[in-house]
């Protein structure tokens, strides 16, 4: 019976189902990911199709994840077999080394893209019950670029680590015809091996390879960030006399992928209002509202909201609300037009107001249907990957003119 445990000549049972569990894994995720990144996602099915294997590389990578935690407490709990090529310092220096790149490769590997995903909303959820999210990520576009950069570097050092670790294990097995891979293999192996000292040098080499590429990864992420935050087809709003200026305020917006809602805000509107409550009859003022589409964040598909196909930045940087303040049979309302991408339609949405001398705070909302504006009516008239109603949501404060 092959035994759980290691020894100084060779791995348990454990520690070899561990190893090639982690090697099933990483060697499925490398051309998923490949797949996944390079498929067009032009139409819903496209979009679907591109969704559903990236849910299926991020369950197997977060596997990954404890797969190699597992893996790490194990070996430590053990004791470590002897090299068989101890007297050839280099060689053994480089497995060494190339070892301890991938026990780091395989927790940061995984956890980085983690971290991305908790970043960001919407898009090809992780397929297990314990949510999206992960406790001290906000949802940012600037930490999901921070880490899907070291993602990207650090999946270049597994890469080639692993390449690396190959090349070794078959050298090993058809030109040194040592025992290093087949005590990897199933079953128990009689070895006797000398006891060496495992040297600390390939320590300190990981360490100092994995500090520049912590630092080269950190580079990109921030630039990335910094980049992502920018929004340079943003149109400039022309400021329009009101009777009550805003002073601060919020215009969001929240649509559905996947079933999860993407929550999101422009960044850059202008109103100008006019009220009076005690205005004769049920109308008390107007309202005319310009939206910048191009300062429009919404999580990891902004670039794609603001595409032709939807909110067509470039061609339509311009939204308009125009509307009469009236006393509805429910309460307050905004009644008039919404006009996006060209398209007008009629609009109502209700208010709650609380005026406080020359302050007022105002709050409400509307769920519109994307496809009476045009969007993403090409290619995405399927609800189930790009939801058909869209809720709009204002809440602001503003002080009457003197």
């Amino acid at each position: 019976m092959a035994s759980l445990g290691n020894t100084q000549a060779s791995y348990g049972a454990i520690a070899k189902t561990l190893h090639w569990l982690t090697a099933l894994l990483i060697l499925t995720l490398f051309p998923l990911g490949m797949i996944a990144n390079q498929l067009p996602y032009e139409t819903s099915a496209e979009l679907a199709r591109k969704a559903w294997l990236f849910s299926l590389h991020k369950t197997l990578g977060v596997s990954v994840f404890f797969v190699a935690l597992a893996r790490i407490l194990w070996a430590l709990s053990q004791p470590k077999p002897a090299l068989l090529n101890a007297e050839k310092k280099l060689e053994s220096f480089a497995a060494e080394l190339v070892h301890w790149l991938l026990y780091v490769s395989l927790v940061i590997v995984p956890l980085s893209g983690w971290i991305h995903h908790a970043a960001t909303t919407g898009f090809a959820p992780i397929w297990w019950p314990f949510g999206q999210d992960l406790p001290l990520v906000p949802k940012s576009e600037a930490v999901a670029g921070f880490f899907g950069a070291w993602h990207f570097v650090f999946t270049k050092v597994m890469a080639l680590s692993l390449a690396l670790h190959i090349a070794g294990a078959l050298k090993h097995h058809f030109v040194d015809r040592d025992a290093t891979l087949r005590r990897m293999l199933p079953g128990d192996l009689a070895l006797d091996v000398p006891a060496h000292p495992h040297p600390r040098a390939p320590i300190v080499a990981a360490l100092v390879l994995y500090g520049a590429a912590i630092g080269g990864a950190s580079v990109l992420g921030l630039s990335h960030s910094h980049g992502a935050a920018a929004h340079p087809e943003v149109a400039a709003l022309e400021a329009k006399a009101s009777g009550w200026n805003v002073q601060e305020g919020s215009l969001g917006i929240t649509a559905t992928q996947f079933g999860s809602d993407l929550a999101g805000e422009f960044g850059q509107w202008q109103a100008a209002i006019e009220y009076d409550p005690e205005a004769d009859g049920p109308v008390k003022g107007r309202v005319e509202v310009d939206i910048a589409i191009g300062s429009l964040t919404l999580g990891g598909v902004t670039s794609d909201a603001l595409k032709p196909e939807f909110l067509d930045a470039e061609g339509h940087p311009v939204a308009r609300f125009e509307a009469d303040l009236q006393e509805g049979a429910e309460g307050l309302e905004a009644a008039g037009t919404l006009t996006i991408k060209g398209v007008e339609m009629p609009a109502l949405l209700p208010f709650t107001l609380e005026i406080d001398g020359d302050l007022a705070r105002a709050q409400g909302g509307l769920v519109i249907d994307r496809r009476d504006f045009q969007v993403g009516t090409t290619s995405y008239n399927d609800e189930a990957t790009v939801g058909f109603a869209v809720s709009v949501t204002v809440d602001l404060l503003a002080q009457r003119a003197q």
